[in-house]
């Protein structure tokens, strides 16, 4: 049989449990009553589970996922919890015999706190914004550093590193963009993956972006949640910064929000030359992976289309604005070496 390009992880849609199954199996195994509100997801099938005691995600992981790959997603947030406490990720919830994951015939099942907020993608991107994110993250990589996990190192499509394999994904990009990603891919095989093999490595999140962070809208500058850890891979460190940036890209004036965020960063989690000098390839790497695993997978499942396309005109606009990668590393470099104003 011959191997799907994206992955199974990819090529599977979400599984698709009935929502009474689901709510059995939490009253059963948690002791939790109440109402199943369904949420969007790309792989897994999740729900909002509203009770008397509060509310929970419940986060049915998609069969394809193997059980190590959860368990190395269920105890990084086990990790962050103990280590960086006042960080706002998800609570794993234990079921009634202690168990963080309950195995199900249609997949591993399990129950985090629910973090109440607003997405960051309807929210107003501001200067103060990107660089709460970046604290965030940097304090978030940080902890994850001393985190290790026999199944972290795996292979993940979206992982930038990995940007090389979308060569076979991309028919499905629109006709103008076929000979610009392909130019792209190209410099990134002979010149980005030779120079991103010698910066540090560490679990990273791998998927910071404003769907997945959420704010009180009443005090925007400060993140409320850091939600879907099921991008998670042992990577370069800087890839986790490049997809924070990705979606941080102001089309007149890229610099205007990668500044603050790239310096708070650093600020909590020291970077090297090296990988400031390579972030600004990394993020157009990330572009072009959103744009090509998103056309890929629309294509595939048209029903989820506007689900999955979500990123995609943000994603487009950052690309044509980042025409000039070396003029905004040094712009990154001078504000990493000089005092925030």
């Amino acid at each position: 049989m011959t191997q799907d390009p994206a992955g199974s992880l990819l090529s599977l849609p979400p599984p698709h449990v009935p929502a009474a199954a689901l709510a059995d199996l939490a009253a059963m195994h948690w002791g939790l009553g109440g109402r199943l509100h369904p949420l969007t997801s790309e792989r897994d099938q999740n729900h909002r589970l509203d009770t008397l005691r509060g509310s929970f995600t419940l986060k049915l992981a998609n069969p394809a996922e193997p059980a190590a790959l959860t368990r190395f997603q269920t105890e990084a947030l086990l990790h962050a919890a103990r280590h960086a406490p006042d960080l706002p990720t998800p609570r794993v919830v234990p079921t009634r015999d202690g168990r963080t994951i309950l195995p199900t015939p249609e997949g591993a099942l399990r129950l985090l706190t629910w973090l109440p907020g607003t997405p960051l993608a309807h929210l107003a991107r501001t200067p103060a914004l990107a660089a709460a994110i970046g604290t965030a993250l940097g304090r978030l990589d940080a902890t994850l550093a001393s985190f290790s996990h026999p199944a972290a190192d795996h292979h993940l499509l979206w992982d930038i590193r990995n940007a090389r394999d979308l060569a076979p994904l991309a028919a499905a990009l629109p006709d103008d963009l076929k000979p610009r990603i392909a130019a792209f891919l190209t410099r990134f095989a002979t010149r980005t993956a030779p120079a991103l093999d010698q910066l540090p490595r560490q679990v990273i999140h791998g998927d910071f972006n404003p769907h997945n962070l959420l704010a009180d809208p009443d005090a925007p500058t400060s993140l409320a949640g850091i939600l879907d850890f099921g991008d998670m891979t042992l990577s370069h460190r800087i890839c986790d910064l490049a997809v924070a940036a990705s979606y941080l890209i102001d089309p007149s004036e890229p610099p205007a929000l990668l500044v603050p965020l790239v310096r708070a960063y650093h600020q909590a989690n020291p970077l090297t030359e090296g990988e400031l000098r390579l972030l600004p390839d990394l993020i157009t790497a990330r572009l072009v992976t959103t744009l090509t695993i998103s056309a890929w997978r629309a294509a595939r499942y048209p029903q989820n289309a506007p689900y999955i396309l979500r990123n995609a005109p943000t994603s487009r606009a950052g690309l044509d604005a980042l025409c000039d990668p070396d003029a905004l590393a040094a712009q990154l470099l001078h504000a990493c070496e000089s005092p925030p104003r």
